[in-house]
Formats: structure tokens, sequence, C-alpha cells
């Protein structure tokens, strides 16, 4: 059982489960730990986080009148999976390397980029859609993401303005498939929400070329007909054998939880899970991608400023499962350590999401480039931490995504 109480109601011996307000900020190395040094409780409070989220089941409780949000995981999965469910983290697929399954998934990457062209020009032509190819593309992310799920993300986010839309859906597909995992929702129930990431926005086919790739914002009858492109979806994909959970994502992952979101202005209690899950997938995909009129954001920024939007545009407990699913410092990213040093993040911890494998490569000290060290900082002989993320636009780092690539092809 977990309960969010208010920092002020914290005590020693509470096992600390998750912050809320400003997780971002939290001066902890580690995001989950029993509470039992009294300077780790002073610095809790001297933060601006205001609430935290306990388990009860693996340190002390609150009193009984203290005021408390409860809340069971477990409760919450009965409403969204059958009881005869089996969770995909259950499979037998066996775990791989980050090194390892990046180069799997670049071939998977490499075939979903000819099968999303065909799928994407096969609309705009109203030929008959493969739904059995996707199915089975669907299929291969899940595997890769099961077996690891930070390359796939990771590589799927490397795409070209020119490649843009069919490398988009693979990297929803992608990352709906690892929120969904990450939920601990059933095989069936992933698969879903696999392929409603592939096709959400299949009703871009309607939209004229210029429209879809033109450098620089829309105007208001150009935008207009972009709003369009989520019915024209549904209107492409209702007459194929899809769930209809998936047609529902698709028609409405532009929605937002305070009802200002389109086509139909619906409000949280009226959006689907999957479209939900969807709308958080596709703004974070979006907004770290390079397009004709703007240089996307690192994911770490992209992050932090999805969670100032939260409130109006996302459901928070989704939001906050999206985070925990691609961490706060995703592959790639350029991050700044307190020994003065810059590196970007090979590989995430499966215990801390604040202390990845990174590789250093320049110094502030010595204002160059240093012999390259792959660091885990989540190791407790490690005396270094992440003090801030940088911005790559602010430095000539031209091979950036060779530094953390070239993790894959020398397997370090």
């Amino acid at each position: 059982m977990l309960k969010r109480i208010n920092v002020q109601y914290v005590t020693l011996g509470m096992y600390l489960h998750e912050f809320c307000g400003s997780w971002m900020e939290h001066p902890f190395w580690r995001t989950r730990f029993l509470l039992n040094s009294p300077e780790d409780l002073q610095r809790l409070r001297s933060t601006s986080i205001q609430e935290v989220w306990i388990d009860v089941r693996k340190g002390l409780d609150v009193g009984i009148n203290v005021p408390c949000v409860r809340f069971d995981p477990q409760d919450e999965l009965r409403h969204q999976i059958p009881d005869n469910a089996r969770p995909v983290s259950e499979q037998s697929a066996a775990p791989s390397s980050t090194a390892t399954e990046l180069r799997r998934a670049a071939q998977t990457c490499a075939q979903a980029k000819q099968l999303l062209a065909r799928l994407f020009s096969d609309a705009r032509l109203g030929r008959p859609l493969d739904t059995k190819a996707a199915g089975r593309l669907v299929d291969d992310v899940t595997a890769s993401v099961t077996r690891n799920p930070h390359a796939m993300i990771g590589l799927a986010r490397l795409k070209t303005a020119d490649d843009y839309t069919y490398m988009h859906s693979l990297a929803v597909c992608a990352l709906m498939v690892a929120l969904a995992r990450r939920m601990g929702l059933d095989d069936h129930s992933v698969r879903k929400a696999g392929m409603a990431g592939l096709m959400h926005d299949l009703g871009k086919t309607a939209i004229p070329i210029e429209v879809l790739n033109k450098p620089g914002p829309l105007d208001d009858a150009e935008w207009t007909l972009m709003r369009t492109h989520p019915r024209r979806g549904m209107q492409l994909l209702q007459t194929l054998s899809l769930d209809d959970e998936v047609l529902d994502a698709c028609l409405h992952h532009h929605e937002k939880v305070d009802g200002s979101g389109y086509p139909d202005g619906l409000s949280q209690g009226s959006i689907g899970l999957l479209a939900r899950m969807v709308a958080i997938c596709d703004v974070y995909d979006a907004i770290t991608s390079d397009r004709p009129y703007k240089k996307g954001w690192q994911p770490a920024e992209a992050l932090r400023q999805m969670a100032q939007w939260s409130p109006n545009h996302f459901d928070k407990r989704l939001f906050e499962q999206f985070v925990q699913t691609v961490g706060i410092y995703p592959l790639g990213s350029l991050v700044r350590l307190h020994s003065q040093r810059l590196a970007v993040v090979l590989d995430a911890s499966p215990t801390s999401l604040v202390a990845p494998r990174v590789k250093v490569f320049y110094s502030l000290r010595q204002q160059g480039r240093i012999t390259p060290e792959v660091v885990d900082l989540s190791d407790s002989q490690t005396n270094d931490r992440i003090i801030a993320r940088e911005d790559p636009r602010q430095w000539d780092f031209p091979d950036l995504e060779f530094l953390w690539l070239e993790f894959e092809r020398q397997g370090n």
C-alpha cells in the first residue's frame, strides 16, 4: 500500500517510494529507499518538494489522524487487465545489455522504416493496409523493449526531418510498449498499446505534404486542417480489424485532461487509457525530434517542460510512470558531473533515476577533451554525481551521438 503525505509528516523509518512536486530537482541519488538518516530527512525538508509517496509495506506507516492519499497499484491494475492475464514482465525473453540490444534494435529500425514508408504510402493512395506486417513489427518492438527498454527508445529518437513521419510512429510505438510494460499490463494490452502508437498518426496521410513539412508555424487555415488528422485516421482504420481501444487512441490522442484538446474536447474521465498514454508518448517524441522549423529539445529538458504542462495536458499518474520508463537522463543526454566533467549517458540504472551509466569525455577545468571513460554513477564506489543537464547546442560536440553509439560498437 502506497500513501501520499506532506513532507512535514515524514519520519525516520519510512520507506520513500516516490517524490512528488519537483521530482527532477530532489537531492538524492536514489529514488526509493528507507529513510534512516536524520541528515537525509533534513535535506528532504529543505527542498521545494511538498509531498512524497511512502510504501507502508517496507517501512513505518503514518499516524491514524495524518491526512494522506492511499493507492494500491494492484487495485489499479485489476481495473485495467483481466484476472487471468499474465504480465509481460513474466515472459521468458532473456534480458540483454544495452550494447547488445542496440545492434538488434538498429536492424529493427531499418526494417521498420521501409515498412512504415510503404504503409503510409498505401494509406495516402487508398490501397489496402498490411495490418499483419504492422502487427509483426509491433511484436519485434515488444521483444526488443522486453529484452532492454532503453535501446530501441534511444535509437528511434534519432531521426532526420525527411523520415520524421515514419520514425516518429516507430518511436511512439516503442514508448507505448515500454510504458505499458512499466504499468504491468498483460501481453494483449501491451500489443494494443504498441499498435496504437504505430498507427496514431496515420490520418496525417490525408494532410498535404506542404502543410506537414512547412518550415515554419502553421497559419489558422493550415492549423484547422491539421487538427482533422485524428478523425481522418479513425476513418482510415475503422474498416480494419483493429481493437476499439486502438481506434479510440488514434482518434483522441490530442485530447487534454483539462478538456482543451481536440477533436472532441474530452476531459480526464472521458479519455481512454491508451489515448492518455499516446498523448504523453507522442508529445515527448515530437519535442525531442528535429523538425524543419526547430531543433528538438534534449530528453531531460523535454521531461522538465512536460512536467510543467502535466496538470493541464497529461494524466499525472501516467506521466509519473512515463518518467520512470524513459528515465530522467535518457540515452544520449549530455550532463555535467560534480567532478566538473561533461559526460553522455550510455545506460540507465535499474536502481536510481539520477545515477545512470555515463561516458566522461570533456574536462571543464582543462577546457578540452579527455580520454573517454565509462563511469557507473550508481556504483557505491563512485565518488561522482550529476549536478546539471547541459544543452548540446551550447557546445561544439558534433560527435555526441557517436559517443554513445560507439558504446554499442565497442561493447563497453
